[in-house]
C-alpha cells in the first residue's frame, strides 16, 4: 500500500485515524502497532511470513537489550550486542546481498574455469528492511552505548519500529529521538490540521511532479539509450534527478504529516539539497536521517575526521553505496560521491565556497551523474548512455542533435519548469508566508483533487525508494 493511492487515502487512513482518536489514550500506541501491520501486510500480502519477519526483529532485539541491560560488566553487554547486531544484519544480508555474493563468485570461478557453481537463494526482498533494520540498530547500539535505557515495554518498541508512516522508507528515525513522545504525545487540532498539510503538500510532489517528470525518464528507457540525441540525453537525466528528489522528498513530507496527525515530531530529511554548491553540502540536505545514521553510528566510532580520514570516508560511502542496493552500479555511486567529497576535503570544497556561481554550475553538473549510477544498473547499458552524454569522446554520429530533444521536451515542458522552481524552495517560502490565507487552503484543497484524479486514472507510481 502506498500513500499515493486511492486505498490508502479513501479506506485505510480514515479508518485507522477514526478509530485512533476514539480510542483511550493508553491505548493509541496499539491502534499505531496493529494499524502498521495490516498497513505492511497489505504490501507483502503474498509473502505473508515478512510480517512475522518484522517482527521477530522487535522480539529479538527487544530480548537483546533487556538482556544487556541486566548486564554489570561491559563484557556481557557486549555479548548481547554483538548477538543483536548478527541477527539483524544477517537477515539484512541473507536478504538483500546473499544472490549478489552468489552471483560474483560464480563470475569469478566461469573466469578462473572452475566447474562448480553457488545456488542462488532468489528470496524477495521484504519491503522497507533497510530501514526498519538501521532503526531497530541504532536502538540497540544506543542501549549498549547507555544513551537511552532499554525499553521495558514491548509493544511501545513495536510501535517505534513498526510505525506505518516511516516504516517502508523512512525517514529513519532513531529510538532517542521519539522515546519520550511514544511515552506520552499531545494530539491536538493544530497538530491535525498542519499535518494534512505537510501530507498533501508531500502528496502533490509526489503525484504531480514526481511521476510526471518520471514518464520522460520512461520514455527514454522505452526508446533505447542508443537511439538518443545528446541533448534528450541530458534532459532525461535532468528528469530522472527531479524525479528521485520529488519522489523521495514528497514521501518524507506525508511521513512527516502523518508523524504531526498522530503526535509525533518525525526529522527533517530534506532541506533544498540541488541548491548546494558542493557534495559535502548536498549530503548534509539530501536524505538527511541515512547520514546521520552512518556518521553516528560509523564514521565517527571509526574515528571521524580525527584519525584515517580518508579509509574512513571510503568505508562510510561504499556502505551507503551497498545500503542502497546489491549491485556494482550502487557501489560505483558511492566511490564516485567519496571520490568528490574527498577531493572537496583536499581543498576543492574552498574554492567552491569562495565562488558560489561555480559550485551551483558545478553541482548543476555532478548531480545528475550521480543519480545516472542509480538510474541505470546495467553496466553495458551506464556505458552507452555515457556516450550520450558525452558524444566527442567517441564522435558517433548517432549522438548528434536531433528533433527528439524538441518533441519531449515541449511535451514535459510544464512539469520540468514546475520541478525547477520547486527545487529554489521559493514556492515552500511563499507558503509558509501565506499558510493561514483563504487562497492557500484553497490551492491545497486542489491540490489534493489533482492528485486523486490522477490517481483515479492510473498514475499512481510506487515510491522510488521502496526498492532500496
Amino acid at each position: 500500500m502506498v500513500f499515493s493511492s486511492l486505498t490508502f487515502l479513501f479506506y485505510f487512513l480514515p479508518a485507522f485515524l477514526l478509530l485512533y482518536f476514539l480510542i483511550p489514550k493508553k491505548m493509541k500506541n496499539a491502534v499505531i502497532f496493529l494499524g502498521s501491520l495490516v498497513f505492511y501486510f497489505y504490501g507483502v500480502k503474498e509473502q505473508p511470513a515478512y510480517v512475522l519477519l518484522m517482527l521477530l526483529s522487535v522480539g529479538v532485539n527487544y530480548a537483546a537489550a533487556r538482556k544487556m541491560g541486566g548486564q554489570t560488566e561491559r563484557k556481557g553487554r557486549k555479548r548481547w550486542l554483538f548477538a543483536g547486531l548478527t541477527y539483524n544484519l544477517g537477515c539484512l544480508f541473507i536478504f538483500k546481498y546473499l544472490d549478489f555474493i552468489s552471483e560474483n563468485i560464480n563470475a569469478l570461478l566461469g573466469w578462473a574455469g572452475v566447474e562448480g557453481r553457488l545456488p542462488y537463494a532468489e528470496l524477495v526482498l521484504p519491503i522497507g528492511i533497510s530501514f526498519y533494520t538501521f532503526q531497530i540498530t541504532s536502538y540497540l547500539i544506543d542501549v549498549y552505548w547507555e544513551r537511552v535505557p532499554e525499553e521495558s515495554s514491548l509493544l511501545t518498541l513495536g510501535t517505534y519500529l513498526c510505525m506505518f508512516p516511516q516504516l517502508i522508507a523512512g525517514p529513519i528515525v532513531t529510538y532517542s529521538q521519539v522515546r519520550e513522545q511514544l511515552k506520552s504525545r499531545r494530539q491536538s487540532l493544530s497538530n491535525l490540521e498542519e499535518g494534512l498539510r505537510e501530507f498533501t503538500i508531500g502528496l502533490g510532489l509526489k503525484v504531480l511532479i514526481a511521476n510526471q517528470v518520471g514518464n520522460l525518464w520512461n520514455q527514454i528507457r522505452s526508446i533505447g539509450f542508443e537511439s538518443i540525441s545528446t541533448p534528450f540525453a541530458w534532459l532525461g537525466l535532468m528528469a530522472y534527478s527531479f524525479q528521485i528528489y520529488f519522489d523521495f522528498y514528497g514521501y518524507s513530507l506525508m511521513a512527516k504529516g502523518l508523524g504531526l496527525i498522530m503526535g509525533f515530531q518525525f526529522p527533517d530529511n530534506f532541506r533544498n539539497p540541488y541548491l548546494s554548491t558542493s557534495m559535502t553540502d548536498f549530503w548534509r540536505r539530501w536524505h538527511i536521517t541515512l547520514g546521520s545514521w552512518f556518521r553516528e553510528y560509523v564514521y565517527i566510532p571509526l574515528g571521524g575526521n580525527r584519525r584515517h580520514l580518508f579509509r574512513n570516508l571510503l568505508l562510510v560511502w561504499m556502505l551507503t553505496g551497498l545500503w542502497h542496493g546489491a549491485s556494482w552500479n550502487y557501489i560505483l555511486w558511492g566511490l564516485f560521491i567519496c571520490l568528490l567529497i574527498c577531493l572537496e576535503k583536499l581543498g576543492w570544497r574552498r574554492v567552491l565556497e569562495r565562488f558560489p556561481l561555480l559550485g551551483h554550475l558545478y553541482m548543476f553538473l555532478v548531480i545528475p551523474l550521480s543519480w545516472l549510477l542509480f538510474a541505470v544498473t546495467n553496466l553495458g547499458q551506464l556505458g552507452v548512455y555515457i556516450e550520450r552524454l558525452f558524444p566527442f569522446f567517441r564522435g558517433e554520429e548517432a549522438a548528434v542533435f536531433t528533433g527528439d530533444f524538441f518533441k519531449y521536451g515541449r511535451m514535459y515542458l510544464f512539469s520540468l519548469l514546475a520541478a525547477f522552481v520547486c527545487c529554489t524552495g521559493l514556492p515552500r517560502k511563499i507558503y509558509e508566508k501565506k499558510k493561514d490565507s483563504l487562497v492557500m487552503a484553497l490551492g491545497l484543497v486542489a491540490i489534493f483533487w489533482a492528485c486523486v484524479y490522477c490517481m483515479y486514472i492510473g498514475l499512481d507510481d510506487p515510491f522510488l525508494y521502496y526498492q532500496f
